[in-house]
């Protein structure tokens, strides 16, 4: 392993997804690599992470073995297979392939068999191969696309994708009925943040938000678990926690913009936003103007 906890043939962890590790921990819950697969016969790495190996490209006939079971085939674009933590699995390609990498925390599928109610023995997905699902799929061009753009929504989205794909994962690994990767309700849980947690959860955004939250710290301060508390906030509020701090970011930029106390590269920094295009973008899609637009507005007003 090397100094970032991945196996030393991976590439090294960006700065900015290690600012999302939990306490203790080198990692953030969910990350993401684009690696190259030789023709051949390779041997996944020993990873102490779950990874699920998405297929990216043309069609490419293979065999893999797992233990003692091979199966044959073809990986399609978007297919992907399961390794669970601590395993590895033998492929022999036709062909290079590349493969898209999630790797994924045995602690958030803990957390996710719990709220579940799966039991702790749920945690553990089996091997897989040539799965196709098109929410784990999304999550996983998500992710590609916060790590090519520099994970500029920070911490909180990527928590977000973790329970998200961990919740995805234990649903499509199990036999249930149910096609969705909701959380159940338990007996007697409540279908919302209480007020007085969601306010003391929103004072806190409020107060930190020119820091890279993180769904730990929200869940802590509302005093649930994570993977508890995802579902609760976003059925308080109308909407997942990373899009609600984004909407508060917007907010408290365009109150900046119209005082007039700082150039928009600061207001990006005072909000918490990765960079200025990454304020404007987000200032784009909600707003439908930009920073520069914003401000302009402003010096017409006063004069």
């Amino acid at each position: 392993m090397n100094d970032a906890g991945r196996p030393s043939c991976y590439p090294v962890v960006p700065a900015r997804a290690l600012e999302g590790a939990p306490p203790g921990s080198r990692l953030p819950w969910l990350d993401v690599l684009t690696s190259p697969v030789p023709s051949g016969r390779f041997d996944s790495p020993v990873d102490h992470r779950h990874v699920l190996c998405l297929h990216v490209g043309g069609p490419v006939p293979v065999s893999y073995r797992a233990e003692r079971a091979e199966r044959r085939g073809t990986r399609l674009h978007g297919q992907f297979c399961v390794v669970p933590a601590g395993s590895s699995t033998r492929w022999t390609l036709s062909a290079p392939a590349t493969s898209l990498l999630l790797r994924l925390a045995p602690e958030m599928m803990r957390q996710a068999a719990d709220a579940m109610r799966l039991g702790v023995d749920a945690s553990d997905p089996a091997p897989a191969i040539h799965v196709r699902d098109p929410q784990i799929e999304r999550i996983g061009w998500m992710m590609r696309s916060e790590a090519l753009d520099g994970y500029p929504s920070g911490r909180l989205f990527a928590d977000s994708l973790a329970c998200a794909l961990a919740a995805r994962v234990l649903a499509a690994g199990s036999r249930r009925s149910s096609a969705d990767a909701h959380l159940p309700r338990l007996p007697g849980q409540a279908s919302a943040l209480p007020a007085w947690r969601l306010q003391r959860v929103v004072d806190y955004i409020e107060a930190h938000l020119d820091e890279d939250l993180s769904l730990a710290d929200l869940a802590a301060v509302a005093s649930y678990s994570v993977s508890h508390f995802k579902p609760l906030f976003k059925n308080a509020v109308g909407m997942p926690a990373h899009r609600f701090v984004m909407h508060r970011r917007v907010e408290r930029a365009r109150l900046l913009l119209t005082q007039g106390d700082l150039d928009i590269t600061g207001i990006a920094l005072a909000t918490g936003f990765a960079h200025p295009s990454h304020m404007a973008r987000c200032m784009r899609r909600m707003l439908g103007v930009s920073p520069s637009q914003l401000a302009a507005t402003r010096a017409t007003i006063r004069g």
